[in-house]
């Protein structure tokens, strides 16, 4: 990628600071780093943050090959999956970064199956400078959580 394409991306690309006020959840409170308390605004139910991200059952990230993380930094790349499937405009990037590694979550569209909403995804990342691409599908349950296609 030339300098003037990264310009252009870096233009493009949605933070998850400001995904976070797009979620369509109320009331979000945090401890120390800890879980995230969140109502549903469809619902108004409480859930923790970890529901959510647990449901993604490891996301792309962890089927990342050669790729290892650590805790926090998987935490910080499944929150931008989560955050892209959740929020963020389709084809608009959801950027983390960790120690010494750094992702980028893409959605598309997106899509129905049944009653559900569906959105296919990607997930890089780069440690040492070297790319991995993940890719695959999630579906949003009548829960409100994403669950990866098989």
């Amino acid at each position: 990628m030339n300098q003037t394409d990264r310009m252009y991306r870096k233009s493009r690309v949605v933070t998850i600071p400001v995904v976070v006020a797009s979620l369509g959840l109320a009331g979000c409170s945090t401890t120390s780093g800890r879980a995230v308390t969140m109502a549903n605004a469809s619902t108004g139910v409480a859930v923790s943050s970890e529901s959510y991200i647990s449901a993604l059952d490891g996301g792309l990230v962890s089927r990342a090959s050669g790729v290892t993380l650590s805790a926090a930094d998987r935490q910080r790349a499944l929150e931008a999956e989560y955050r892209a499937l959740e929020a963020a405009p389709g084809g608009q990037p959801v950027v983390w970064q960790g120690r010494g590694v750094q992702g980028s979550v893409v959605a598309a569209a997106p899509y129905q199956v049944g009653s559900q909403n569906c959105r296919q995804y990607k997930h890089t990342v780069t440690v040492g400078g070297r790319e991995t691409v993940s890719r695959g599908a999630a579906c949003r349950t009548s829960a409100g959580t994403w669950t990866p296609l098989s």
